[in-house]
């Protein structure tokens, strides 16, 4: 595929860069090259800065700074000052101000993509995906906070009321990954700042751009200063921060999604504070396929499921699980399908759908579970190699079959576009192996038997399923996991209890 050629210049204040796209982009993409604390938009204390690379080129994008704990703490303050006013505003002001925090986000919907598709490697249709969904979050927790109910509790004496009231527990430190770099920011900001928490954002280092505009974009709403703080580093000092921000005496709860050994990590730092810690970290999801399916409706969702993001997705399938009656018609149509829908390309070309992957570390893990895997007897039915005549970072969405379980990808997230087809004889068979993992975040199933719809969706040791269904996620609906996949829930109106406290308020003597 062709290959964008960019440059920089000057744009406005010193913190913006622009880049014009020829032939791909219409329009420039604006990057904002600065930190946000407290209101302004700062370098690091050091001074030092780290370049951000667009893994469709691997070459840089521009630089942000490289803050430290120095600067963490900064944040932090802000933040903390900042909660004794935003605590104390009501339910209906923080809805009118995340009222129009979403506006903004709709009327720059196009040029958040475009800085998420640069950084991310994400197609620009998918971009704009995230962007619908990632912004409906902000508008559903802008309704949820006049929803923030408490309750009345029937006293069991007389001149007794007990009520019980939902308080904000304070500044939080949310840690988001690089896959869904806006999303996963706004299902968590606006959550708490829905609940009247304020909050110190640490994105991915490979995706910092995006959660700068998210917060340009909260200021230009009218979001006091120091209620949203960005803090960017390298790989390097990101363990630095996250520990500082889990043992901080001042932050009240940690919101992480990201790998299951750090999610491991940040609780154990976290329980000397014994603070409220949301995890949701990895998965491996399975894929079910019964013999009454709809097969090309499975095929439909499989596709959906596994390749979205070049198959960096918490919840994409892990491991198709295929009757034995319909094994071969579903890899047969699964493989078709993958060489007849899926074009990998840089995804600011329209006419890919399948980017890069983020980075070489993610390169060298597929490769290697590929390799593992036709070691020991897989068969490639089709792809199996990367796509180095387009860039570094390319892999061609790949079918695979003959799995056993001393394989890699058996028993491993894969997060990349490998899908792994294993055969199965009985309903049993199937529900042992899918929850024969220590990871329990989604599943999918296809059956048209509404008795066994039932059995498998309370089978399966996971919290979130798709029932003929690929595609799950919506910020009505309760996102989280099971086992080693969380705690916690993002999303819905449950959303919200991640970042309250419930107080108990006893009057008595009232008679």
């Amino acid at each position: 595929m062709h290959r964008t050629r960019y440059f920089l210049s000057t744009y406005s204040r010193s913190k913006v860069l622009v880049l014009k796209f020829e032939k791909m982009y219409s329009q420039d993409c604006k990057l904002i090259d600065k930190a946000y604390i407290n209101g302004s938009w700062v370098s690091a204390k050091s001074k030092k800065t780290f370049q951000v690379v667009d893994p469709a080129t691997c070459k840089p994008i521009a630089s942000v700074p490289d803050m430290n704990v120095e600067d963490c703490e900064l944040a932090v303050k802000s933040a903390e000052e900042a909660f004794q006013q935003w605590k104390n505003t009501t339910a209906k002001e923080r809805s009118i101000l995340l009222r129009k925090w979403y506006d903004l986000l709709v009327q720059n919907q196009n040029e958040l993509a475009k800085v998420l598709t640069l950084e991310a490697g994400k197609p620009l249709k998918e971009s704009l995906g995230e962007v619908f969904y990632g912004n409906s979050f902000v508008e559903w927790f802008a309704e949820e906070a006049k929803r923030c109910y408490g309750e009345v509790i029937p006293a069991p004496v007389k001149g007794r009321e007990m009520v019980v009231i939902k308080q904000p527990i304070g500044v939080v430190g949310l840690i988001t990954p690089w896959n869904f770099p806006h999303a996963m920011i706004t299902r968590k900001a606006g959550a708490a700042l829905a609940a009247g928490c304020t909050c110190v954002i640490k994105p991915a280092e490979d995706t910092p751009f995006t959660a700068l505009a998210l917060a340009e974009l909260a200021e230009q709403a009218g979001i006091p200063k120091g209620v949203i703080n960005v803090v960017t580093s390298s790989r390097s000092n990101a363990p630095e921060i996250g520990k500082y921000l889990c043992e901080s005496p001042a932050i009240a709860g940690i919101s992480f999604t990201g790998s299951t050994a750090v999610g491991k990590l940040l609780y154990q730092q976290c329980a000397q504070g014994v603070k409220r810690v949301s995890l949701e970290l990895g998965g491996n999801a399975p894929f079910i396929v019964f013999s009454n399916a709809n097969i090309d409706k499975a095929v439909e969702g499989a596709i959906a499921s596994k390749f979205r993001n070049c198959g960096q997705t918490c919840i994409s399938a892990n491991r198709f699980l295929i009757h034995e009656d319909v094994y071969d018609e579903f890899v047969q149509k699964l493989a078709d399908n993958v060489k007849l829908q899926l074009v990998v390309g840089d995804g600011k070309n329209p006419s890919c759908n399948v980017g890069p992957l983020i980075n070489n570390e993610q390169v060298k893990k597929v490769e290697g579970i590929l390799n593992d895997a036709v070691s020991k007897g897989a068969t490639v039915v089709t792809g199996g190699n990367r796509a180095t005549n387009i860039g570094e970072r390319f892999f061609e969405p790949t079918v695979l079959t003959n799995i056993k379980p001393n394989m890699v990808c058996y028993k491993e997230e894969i997060f990349g576009p490998l899908a792994i087809c294993i055969k199965f004889k009985s309903e049993e068979d199937c529900i042992k192996i899918a929850n024969s993992t220590e990871r329990g975040l989604a599943g999918y199933f296809y059956s048209n038997d509404v008795a066994q719809v039932w059995r498998v969706a309370r089978g399966l040791e996971v919290g979130m399923i798709g029932i003929n269904e690929g595609l799950i996620s919506s910020a009505e609906a309760p996102f989280g996991g099971v086992k080693e996949s969380g705690i916690g829930r993002e999303g819905s109106r449950h959303g919200l209890e991640e970042y309250t406290y419930m107080k108990y308020l006893c009057f008595g003597n009232l008679s």
